[in-house]
Order: C-alpha cells, then sequence, then structure tokens
C-alpha cells in the first residue's frame, strides 16, 4: 500500500496540476476570439441604435450672389475703323535740270513756305549755254535786219522794171527765213534763262518738308532722280474703308447716297495710337464711285484740322462715327458674362429666386460692359457675382447691388446733356469694330461695387 504523502503521489499530483494549467490556457485561447466578437456586436447596436434616435442634417443654405437689375436705356452705337492719314498735298520734290548739287538750303523735317530756296544745282554750265543762246540771236538779228533792208530797197524798183518779180520774191523768202531764224534763237535763249531757272530749287507750295535724299556734291539727274518730298500739314486726309452692309445701312437711314451733302452727317472723331482722343472732328470729304470686288469695302475718307501738326502722313489713327439711330440696349458688367465657343451666357434669378441660364446676343463692349441687344428683358435680375456657386434651376440667395446716390445724380445730369462719349480702341486689328456708349455714361468708369446689399424679394 503505497503512502499517501510518498514521493509517486507528490509526482502524480503535479502531473495533473500541470495538466488542468494547459487545458485552461488552452480554453482561454480557444475562447478569446468569441469575445471579441461579442464585443463588435455590440458596440455596432450602440452605434445604429444612437443613429437611429437623432434627425438627419438640415440641407446646406442657398448660395448668396449679387445681382442687378436690367435697365433698358438708349445707347448710341460708335463703329470703329482702322484708317490712315494722308497729306493733302504730296510733291515729290525732282530737279528738271542735270548738274552737281550746289547748296541744300533747307533743315531736313523743317515747315517751308511757298517759294523758299530748297536746293541749288551749279549755275555754270547752263550760265554758259544762256551766253551762247544770245550771241546766236545776236547774229540771227543782224541778219534779218539785213535782208529786210534790202527789201524795203528792192520794192520800188519793180515798179520801174529794173528788177524782177523773181528778185522781189527771193528777197522777201530772205526775209522771212532770217526772221524765222531770229525767232528760233530766241527761244533758244528762253529755254537756256529756264534751265538756269531750273537750277535752283524752289518750295511750290509751304508745307513740311521730308529730309535730302542727295547732298551737296551729288550728282543730280534730270527728273528721274528724287530729291526729297513736301508734305502739307492743315487740313489732313484719312482713309478708310466700310464694309458693304455698312454702306446699305447708311443709304437706308439717310434715304440717300452718303456722298450726298457730306455736311448733314455727324462728325467723325479720331483716337490715337495711346488712347487720346483727337481734340477737332472730321467731315466726310470723299466716298469712292465702286465697291472694291475683292474685299467688298468701300473707300471712304475723311477730312480733319491739323494747325498744330498733332496728326503726320501714314499714321494710323482709329475713326469713330456714331449711329444715327440710338439703339435701346441693357449694360451688363463684362464678370457677369459667360464666353464659349462664340456664345455668350449670364444667369438670371427669376421671381422664385432660381437661378436660370440665358443666352445673350451682345456684339459690342463699351469699357467694362457689355451691350446685350437680347436675351435678357429689362426689369430681370442678373447674377454678377458668385457665379461660380450657381446651377441652372437651384435656388439661390439673391442680394441687389445698391448703386450710388451721387453716381445716379451725376448720370441723370448727364443724360439731360446728352452727352455721348465714344469707347476706347479695341487692342486687334480687326474688321471694323463697334463700341457703344449711354447718355451720360463715362466710357472709362468702372462698375460701382455691390455696397450695402439688401436681399431680393424674389429670394429665398
Amino acid at each position: 500500500m503505497t503512502p499517501f504523502f510518498g514521493p509517486v503521489a507528490m509526482a502524480n499530483r503535479n502531473v495533473k496540476f500541470e495538466r488542468e494549467i494547459s487545458v485552461r490556457a488552452l480554453r482561454v485561447r480557444t475562447d478569446r476570439p468569441g469575445l471579441l466578437t461579442q464585443f463588435a456586436i455590440a458596440l455596432t447596436l450602440l452605434v445604429f441604435a444612437a443613429c437611429g434616435n437623432k434627425s438627419p442634417p438640415p440641407p446646406p443654405p442657398p448660395p448668396e450672389v449679387t445681382v442687378i437689375k436690367a435697365v433698358g436705356q438708349p445707347v448710341t452705337v460708335f463703329e470703329e475703323y482702322v484708317g490712315q492719314t494722308e497729306a493733302v498735298d504730296t510733291v515729290e520734290i525732282r530737279s528738271r535740270v542735270s548738274g552737281i548739287l550746289e547748296r541744300q538750303g533747307f533743315e531736313d523735317g523743317a515747315r517751308v513756305k511757298h517759294g523758299d530756296l530748297l536746293f541749288a544745282i551749279d549755275p555754270q554750265p547752263y550760265l554758259a549755254v544762256l551766253a551762247q543762246a544770245k550771241a546766236a540771236l545776236a547774229q540771227t538779228h543782224a541778219a534779218h535786219l539785213n535782208s529786210r533792208q534790202n527789201l524795203d530797197r528792192i520794192k520800188p524798183l519793180l515798179a520801174e522794171k529794173a528788177i524782177s518779180q523773181q528778185d522781189l520774191d527771193s528777197a522777201i523768202a530772205r526775209e522771212a527765213t532770217d526772221a524765222a531764224n531770229e525767232d528760233a534763237t530766241r527761244a533758244q535763249v528762253r529755254t537756256a534763262e529756264l534751265n538756269l531757272e531750273y537750277a535752283t530749287i524752289k518750295a511750290p507750295r509751304d508745307g513740311v518738308i521730308s529730309k535730302a535724299l542727295i547732298k551737296p556734291g551729288g550728282l543730280v539727274n534730270a527728273s528721274t532722280t528724287l530729291l526729297t518730298t513736301l508734305y502739307s500739314v492743315d487740313p489732313i486726309y484719312v482713309n478708310f474703308t466700310v464694309s458693304e452692309q455698312k454702306l446699305m445701312e447708311l443709304q437706308r437711314q439717310l434715304k440717300r447716297n452718303p456722298g450726298e451733302e457730306k455736311g448733314r452727317l455727324p462728325p467723325f472723331r479720331l483716337k490715337l495710337a495711346d488712347g487720346t482722343e483727337y481734340k477737332s472732328s472730321g467731315t466726310l470729304n470723299f466716298v469712292d464711285a465702286a465697291v472694291d470686288p475683292k474685299s467688298g469695302t468701300l473707300q471712304v475718307r475723311v477730312q480733319v484740322p491739323n494747325p498744330d501738326r498733332a496728326l503726320r502722313a501714314g499714321q494710323l489713327v482709329r475713326v469713330i462715327f456714331p449711329s444715327l439711330q440710338p439703339l435701346n440696349a441693357i449694360r451688363i458688367p463684362q464678370q457677369a458674362v459667360q464666353e464659349l465657343q462664340g456664345k455668350r451666357s449670364v444667369f438670371v434669378v427669376d421671381a422664385e429666386g432660381k437661378a436660370q441660364f440665358r443666352e445673350i446676343t451682345a456684339n459690342t463692349r463699351l469699357g467694362n460692359d457689355w451691350v446685350v441687344e437680347g436675351g435678357v428683358n429689362p426689369g430681370e435680375m442678373v447674377v454678377v457675382e458668385g457665379m461660380q456657386k450657381v446651377r441652372p434651376g437651384a435656388p439661390v440667395k439673391a442680394v441687389v447691388a445698391a448703386a450710388d446716390a451721387k453716381k445716379a445724380d451725376d448720370t441723370k445730369d448727364d443724360g439731360k446733356k446728352g452727352d455721348a462719349r465714344p469707347p476706347d480702341a479695341a487692342k486687334k486689328a480687326e474688321s471694323p469694330k463697334s463700341a457703344v456708349t449711354g447718355p451720360g455714361k463715362d466710357d472709362n468708369a468702372k462698375p460701382a461695387k455691390p455696397a450695402a446689399p439688401a436681399p431680393y424679394p424674389g429670394s429665398k
């Protein structure tokens, strides 16, 4: 019989104890995933329960946009054309005789008057020719005098039959021949005098002269060598072309040809290359009789006063011509107009406070404004700021840009005066451009920034 506390018994107890510990550890490792799964399910149920107890978040408020009220007003359309100035008289200075240039009597680019000395060619050869012609004239004059005296002596002898009729006829022929020779040599003298005068070249009229192309000491060939060019300055011409369509439009409005009764047309204004307006306006001077079949345009010329020489021949300017009939249109800031593939559009806010997409007809621009001829009706609200937040048909919160009271008063005063100023020149040289302006509007004025916006009644 084995004792209870013997070595064998102790060994068995240790083995049994270790076995129980291993089993418990295995059970703990086996049951741990189940506990984690149950914890995750409980947490998910708690989250769903919490979500079920709360209401969904409210929708975002409609975006806020700034709008202006479209107002129709009479607008004067200005057609702009690229023109080039031309001197009324352009004289190419050439010599009528050949020779060595001896002297230049002007400074390059100076203003000259009629009769001023321009060039002097060496006159010595022409002085010698003139002396020779005068000597020949003296000889022929003496011969003519002798033949005439002989004729006077033999005429009475024919009555006495002292000479024959043939002798008298011979004397008459001799006297006529000597008279003709005298006239020929007198003409040679005149020619020599003219050549001597032509050796001194004078200004044919008042004007401004260009630089000398031949300097003293150079050889001048008669009629072929260009010495310089003389330009008249006051008045000056401005040439430009108009389309055939514009010509027909003017004819319908005037009920006559634009070239007839030129003084009845409105004055033409000029804009210089730096954007400033020329102080004097021009009048229609010439309308070509035929349309160019290649380009379909018509040559037109305007005469402009130029007392201060502000305009020079060959200068590029812009000719601005106002329309004869005002156009009833709406001006919308450029920032409100979207351009895509040649089409222009805006957003308007309807009475329900929803944004609506509109395509517009706008072909002309004045400063920072487009002139809208169609697509927007007077009284509608046009979005000018916040368009990137707008979707067609979506509600918006519209605020009206308040106009400055002082500017409104100035606009009314200018409208009463009827002041219409032409637009700024376009930067690209294209076919005739159009610009517009309205009574009392400043072409260079920027659109007023919205101040103290007031909520639009139709907004939500």
